[in-house]
């Protein structure tokens, strides 16, 4: 039998749509376990369901769009089908008349959406959501992270004693909402132990867990709050994930992936930080320091951001195709890791899910077009390479003055790669396909509309991005810093997938919780210092990271964050923890990055043979003990210890890193040579003090896990340490602390100090001792 004629179909679904709502378990009234709100939500209940199932084929992008029907706009949803004049995808108030429920609630193959070879399916709860929203109406909201935020009021609670500031009434108010109560406060040495690793990345010094533990007063905590902010480990531990999203490293990238002298930038990062820079002069003078009023050579420097990319030294490349790229790698990091959006999707066509067009993205890609670079300028070898035009030199006057952050400690010639603009405007087209060689359209600069059109008033250059970067209109700048600093702290955003606020991305777990922050944010002139100190003085943060089955079983992600946040710290912060704790750490803050132990034969077996990074040459000394976020980071291959714990290899923009569990993890923890030196140096360092075994054990618990050993903690690791002690032979002592280049003082029992050193290994390698909790 043929296939029905369309009207007829269309008759026959509403009839049956009709003897549906009739019925006792009719699906209007949605009182079933789906648990349909009363009121149906655009932007948090239907968006995600379009998103995920119709806007690849009814959204943005023109070139996919199928039907001529595009849904991700009331206008063309509304409107008489082409195909169908009689018909309209949506029709306010009447699902019986409309196509997009009707397709998607019918049995019919022919007829069903999405189809059938699209693998995709709407789950029952889906199509009643999408029916709710027709008959409430089918309007239709602009996308929560492109309108601009607003303070909300404080929300009404009933657990009124237990907020600290205004971030906890928002929490608690979700976690009454759902029936679950807070944690209590965690324990003096496991939130200090929390508060040490977010604010210093390093454990807390027994001078600290002992002042704080004597500290009786009401704002004991607050003290040591603004005691870890004023310090110069504050700078270090905030400037990572700052390199991780401006895809700082110590080499060019690609085959030769020769060596490039950019620590210059990071050591002014550290120093923004620490003098607490506010963000919108953070981030204005890293786009544009260079076209501001009298700039400054600090400002110049601060331009660096924009020259982190990849760069090639290869021969026989195509210089316009290696300089385009050199411009979309910032276009791209701007749309990621300052406006939390995946322009790079709008690349090669209009974006398939987000109201960006292919035009817009060029018309951005245009700020940063007229840079004085060239695809390929030398081949890898001397001094020169180190840096690429545009640069500028640090002299050693600069040094001693306006510069002096930097730490420069040798007379060489120390230059770094920073922004410049041509004389005369560069031309940009739309890159059909994104292809270098297909120029389209000439396009001038510009932004987004959707998010926020550009001021005509502004000048059309990188200085004009960053004024309409911080506009006070611009929905996306606070909310999405407030959420990566957010995401530092707790684990994880109040929107999750941090680098998407998009019609992708996750929705915010708290929206009224982000607006407020980010409006406080802007309101109290982008103070970053007082944005951290906000939420590490939270009820929230301070809450105790015990989980019982309950909240377990209600809540398994911790979204709702009714408990404290537990999860691994990072790579360059486990060794740091490792290097702080055994006392083997070097304070020094800046400088050239360091090549500590590493596996012999990693470099030279992935290198073309030439330039300064085709051998690896360990250091030695001091420059063993820098803290991890110095580690030379070599992009092609990248330190092993630091990957196998989830760093970036900073190829690329990362706003967040994964988190995982492996057994290499336990490996390294084992074996690497900084773990088992930092081992032996602690014990050599007890064993010289005038205390009992216990007491020597308990110290290095301390130093190691932050906290103090219980009773049955002591007695086992006493037993293990005595067990060691008989064991051991002079040939096993021997091989024990033939491990790392600090000396071993002259007169220390060797055979106590290598039983010491297993019992220390062993604290290092508790799952406690890295994670925060």
């Amino acid at each position: 039998m043929g296939k029905l004629p369309y009207y007829l179909l269309a008759v026959i679904a509403g009839f049956v749509w009709y003897i549906q709502s009739c019925t006792t378990n009719r699906v209007a009234d949605h009182t079933g376990p789906e648990g349909v709100p009363d009121l149906v939500s655009y932007n948090f209940d239907i968006r995600p369901i379009l998103s995920d199932k119709c806007l690849a084929c009814h959204g943005p992008d023109a070139n996919k769009r199928e039907a001529g029907l595009r849904l991700d706009m009331a206008e063309s949803a509304y409107k008489a089908l082409a195909e169908h004049p009689t018909a309209h995808a949506l029709v306010p108030g009447k699902p019986e008349l409309s196509e997009v429920f009707l397709r998607i609630s019918s049995p019919d193959t022919s007829v069903m959406m999405p189809p059938p070879a699209s693998n995709l399916k709407l789950s029952a709860r889906e199509i009643k959501l999408i029916e709710k929203w027709i008959k409430q109406g089918a309007t239709y909201e602009k996308h929560w992270a492109f309108v601009a935020p607003k303070k909300p009021a404080l929300p009404t609670i009933e657990q009124t004693d237990w907020p600290k500031n205004e971030i906890d009434y928002f929490i608690l108010q979700k976690q009454e909402q759902k029936g679950l109560s807070p944690n209590d406060e965690a324990d003096k040495e496991r939130l200090l132990k929390r508060l040490s690793l977010d604010l210093n990345g390093l454990p807390p010094s027994l001078q600290l867990m002992d002042g704080f533990l004597a500290d009786k007063s009401p704002n004991a905590y607050e003290k040591v709050v603004d005691q870890l902010l004023k310090s110069p480990a504050y700078g270090e531990k905030m400037a990572l994930h700052w390199l991780d999203l401006a895809r700082y490293a110590d080499s060019h990238g690609y085959q030769d992936d020769g060596y490039r002298t950019q620590w210059p930038w990071r050591d002014w990062v550290i120093h923004a930080f620490n003098k607490n820079m506010h963000y919108s002069d953070f981030v204005s003078w890293q786009l544009a320091g260079d076209l501001m009023p009298e700039s400054t050579k600090e400002q110049l420097l601060a331009t660096g951001f924009n020259r982190n990319h990849k760069i090639t030294e290869e021969g026989g490349t195509i210089q316009e195709e290696y300089r385009t790229m050199y411009v979309t790698d910032r276009n791209d990091l701007f749309g990621k890791g300052l406006l939390g959006v995946t322009l790079e999707c709008a690349h090669c066509h209009d974006h398939k899910y987000d109201p960006f067009s292919h035009k817009e993205y060029y018309q951005l890609f245009a700020f940063f077009n007229n840079v004085k670079e060239v695809g390929m300028e030398s081949v890898i070898g001397g001094p020169d390479t180190y840096a690429k035009k545009p640069l500028m030199e640090i002299s050693d006057e600069d040094v001693k003055g306006i510069l002096s952050f930097v730490n420069k400690r040798d007379t060489n010639r120390l230059i770094v790669s920073v922004m410049g603009d041509l004389d005369t405007t560069r031309k940009t087209f739309v890159l059909k396909r994104g292809v270098y060689d297909a120029p389209g359209e000439e396009v001038q600069p510009g932004t987004p509309k959707a998010i926020l059109p550009f001021d005509s008033s502004y000048p059309k250059n990188r200085l004009g991005l960053a004024k309409w970067l911080f506009d006070k209109k611009n929905p996306l700048t606070a909310r999405v810093y407030v959420n990566q600093l957010w995401q530092e702290f707790f684990g994880k955003g109040i929107v999750k997938t941090a680098g998407d606020f998009g019609m992708q991305g996750d929705l915010p777990s708290h929206p009224a919780l982000l607006d407020w922050l980010a409006v406080d944010f802007m309101e109290h002139n982008w103070d970053i210092k007082r944005l951290v100190k906000q939420m590490v003085t939270s009820a929230t943060y301070r809450q105790s990271a015990v989980i019982t089955p309950e909240k377990l079983a209600a809540d398994p992600d911790n979204i709702l964050l009714a408990r404290g946040p537990r999860y691994r710290i990072d790579a360059e912060f486990v060794k740091d923890l490792v290097l702080s704790s055994s006392g083997l750490l070097n304070p020094t803050i800046g400088g050239p990055s360091v090549k500590p132990y590493q596996p012999a034969g990693l470099w030279e077996g992935a290198t073309s043979g030439r330039g300064l990074l085709s051998a690896y040459n360990q250091d030695h000394g001091s420059s063993l003990y820098r803290r991890g976020m110095y580690t030379l980071i070599k992009r092609t291959v990248p330190p092993p210890s630091m990957a196998i714990f989830d760093a970036s290899n900073r190829d690329l923009c990362e706003v967040k890193r994964l988190k995982t569990n492996t057994p290499l993890q336990a490996l390294v923890m084992m074996n690497d040579p900084t773990v088992l030196e930092a081992s032996r140096v602690l014990a050599a360092r007890l064993l010289q003090e005038n205390s009992g075994v216990n007491d020597k054990i308990s110290k290095a618990f301390r130093m190691i896990v932050s906290r103090k050993p219980s009773e049955k903690e002591t007695e086992l690791l006493t037993a293990y340490y005595d067990k060691e002690l008989k064991k051991l032979t002079p040939m096993s002592v021997t091989r024990s602390l033939a491990v790392g280049e600090c000396p071993i003082p002259a007169r220390v029992d060797k055979t106590k100090l290598a039983a010491l050193m297993r019992v220390v290994t062993t604290i290092y390698n508790l799952e406690e001792t890295i994670t925060k909790s």
